[in-house]
């Protein structure tokens, strides 16, 4: 498994960042990038919300550029500017479970989803109760929230 320092992990969120900042604003959607480091540190896919779709989320867009039995799943690591959703409003399978099915072992995030448009999500957990190792880089939360200026205060 991609096992980064500190250092890494910053660098690949902010990589993160810059994708979120490409997103269409939406109204009812946040702006979220997605980047998949494989386990020799080098970028296997990257995405952002609403890139090829509407209803497109950052890591659905990311995990779709490879195959779904990529063998290099099993070593990667998913950075996502924002807790992978545990529920969607559209028939889509959630982000969570994508990650899920792909059998990435490691998560790193900037910010939990707050309760603007799902009361509940559960992503972290759901992701953690699997086995997955999740990580919250705090001090980059307010950088990944900035594309979503479009939503009001997610303070």
């Amino acid at each position: 498994m991609y096992a980064p320092d500190r250092d890494q992990d910053v660098r690949w969120m902010r990589r993160a960042i810059s994708l979120a900042a490409l997103c269409p604003p939406a109204a009812g959607a946040y702006s979220v990038g997605a980047v998949i480091v494989g386990e020799d540190g080098s970028e296997l896919a990257s995405g952002y919300s609403r890139e090829a779709d509407p209803h497109e989320h950052a890591e659905e867009a990311a995990l779709g550029k490879l195959l779904e039995d990529d063998p290099r799943f099993a070593g990667a690591t998913i950075y996502s500017t924002l807790e992978p959703c545990s529920q969607r409003h559209s028939p889509r399978t959630p982000c969570a479970q994508r990650i899920l099915a792909a059998g990435i072992p490691r998560v790193v995030i900037a910010w939990r989803e707050p309760s603007l448009f799902v009361d509940d999500c559960v992503g972290y957990e759901e992701l953690a109760e699997a086995g997955v190792e999740v990580l919250e880089l705090h001090e980059l939360a307010a950088a990944a929230k900035s594309p979503n200026a479009h939503l009001g205060d997610l303070a």
